[in-house]
This record gives C-alpha cells, structure tokens and sequence, in this order.
C-alpha cells in the first residue's frame, strides 16, 4: 500500500486520486499508527525548503519514516521540495536536510548569459531520463511534465542521476538512491506522464 506522508505540505490530495483512479490502495499518513501495512512511501512538498523541514521535522512522523526508509527500505519517493529535502542542504534556507541523497540544493541564476530567465521555473518541460531507470519504464526519451521550482538539485555523484531537463540549460530533476528516489516535477499534475509514473512507483 501507498502512504502518502501529511505533515502540512504537499498535494496530497492530487496524489491520492491519481492512485485511486488506478485502483491502487493509499493511505494518507497522518500518525505514526497509519504507518502499519505501508510498503511504499510519498514525501509531497511545496513552499520553502526551511519551513517544510521544520513542518517535517515537528510532525511526529520523522523519526519511524526514517527507520522505515534507512533499516526496513521502504522505497519513498520526494516529489517538488519533498525531492529537495532529500538532499543534504538548500541555499533556500539553514536546516540540514535528510542527506538521503549526495546533493545540495541551489537557486537558478536570474541571469543565464544573455537570458533573463523568470522565476520560479514554471510550466512544461521535456524530461530525458538516464539509463532507462525503472521509475521511467515506458515512457519515450523525452517525457513531458509540470515543474513550479526556483531551485534545482545538484548532484555529487553522476550515479544518483535519473533525469534532466533544460532551463535553459541542462539540470538534474529526478534523482535515486538504492530505494530513495525524488522527481523535482510535480506528477500529479502531469497527465498521463505523471500518471505513469506514479504507477510505475508503486509497482517497483
């Protein structure tokens, strides 16, 4: 069964139609109890990275999610700051992340050689994922979805890629660690792309 984790943030709802339109069990994680028969887990997020971790960090639910994730490897997947708060760091704010994955967060430069670039990043991009990995399967090279984001994932270990995209250049927007994964992307919004993709999760 799909848990979706609810501290505040995050479009919970979005996500739990998607499942139920799959006829996928979910459950929206509001106590430590609704943790019990959960085998895959989803870490929502909108906002700053500072107040979702603080939201985060004083839900009550931190401490056992990461039990789950570190010792038992309940795969879970961050999805917008969600994915962000995987990573070790933001420049957005000061508190540590879940340093899940080797990766900082950092803001878009406003001015990207001669373009004045608008922020957030929002809209449809193409998203071009990196050695076929299971959260992608069939879907073409260059998927499209919806991002809202001012901030980006930066990557230390290339091997924790699993895709990117443009703005205007290139940068990492999904990511994976053994059973972390995180898409900086919002799937729930994304149509039949999101849709997959979701579904692809929850059958890994």
């Amino acid at each position: 069964m799909i848990g979706i984790i609810s501290y505040g943030l995050g479009n919970i709802k979005a996500i739990q139609n998607v499942y139920q339109k799959l006829s996928h069990p979910v459950k929206i994680i509001e106590s430590i109890n609704d943790l019990k028969g959960i085998d895959k887990l989803i870490l929502p997020g909108v906002g700053a990275f500072d107040y979702a971790m603080e939201k985060f960090n004083n839900s009550g639910l931190k401490d056992e999610i990461i039990k789950l994730v570190l010792k038992d490897e309940v795969p879970i997947l961050g999805i917008c700051v969600g994915a962000q708060m995987l990573c070790s760091s933001s420049d957005e704010g000061n508190l540590p992340g879940l340093n899940w994955i080797d990766a900082s967060v950092k803001m878009f430069p406003k001015n990207e050689g001669k373009l004045n670039l608008p922020l957030p990043h929002m809209g449809w991009n193409d998203v071009k994922s990196v050695n076929r990995p299971k959260l992608f399967d069939g879907m073409h090279d260059e998927s499209r979805f919806y991002f809202l984001h001012s901030y980006y994932i930066d990557c230390r270990k290339s091997s924790q890629v699993v895709a990117t995209s443009e703005y205007p250049k290139k940068f990492v927007c999904s990511v994976n660690n053994k059973n972390i994964y995180g898409v900086q992307f919002h799937p729930e919004k994304s149509h039949q792309f999101g849709v997959k993709l979701l579904d692809n999760f929850y059958r890994l």
